[in-house]
């Protein structure tokens, strides 16, 4: 009886989870709304820590949530300033990251893990 290779090979370790149920899922989504985008790299950061994406994304996102606030604070200093693309940034910035958030354990998606 020969016997093949393949059935006692070890199987290839499981990626790392982000979200132990649905309930962590949902509240780590809403971090950056609730936040208004002030939290937003938070559950990229934790991603990274657990293993689940690679550094160099969440560092992305930290560097892009300085960026977009900083650009949004400098645009409307002046308390009367009826700009509209500032709020429009930050709003850009808090629907993006709640839903890469929601993305971190989708099996589709492989960039940055």
């Amino acid at each position: 009886m020969a016997t093949n290779p393949y059935f006692n090979a070890p199987l290839a370790p499981a990626r790392p989870r982000m979200f132990a149920s649905t309930f962590a899922k949902v509240v780590w989504t809403i971090v950056p709304v609730v936040t208004l985008g002030m939290c937003a790299a938070v559950p990229f950061v934790v991603a990274a820590v657990k293993g689940v994406v690679k550094p160099w994304l969440a560092i992305t996102y930290v560097v892009g949530e300085i960026a977009i606030i900083g650009v949004a604070m400098a645009m409307s200093p002046d308390p009367s300033d009826s700009n509209p693309l500032a709020g429009f940034l930050l709003v850009i910035l808090i629907i993006t990251a709640a839903t890469h958030t929601a993305l971190l354990d989708n099996e589709k998606i492989n960039i940055g893990k």
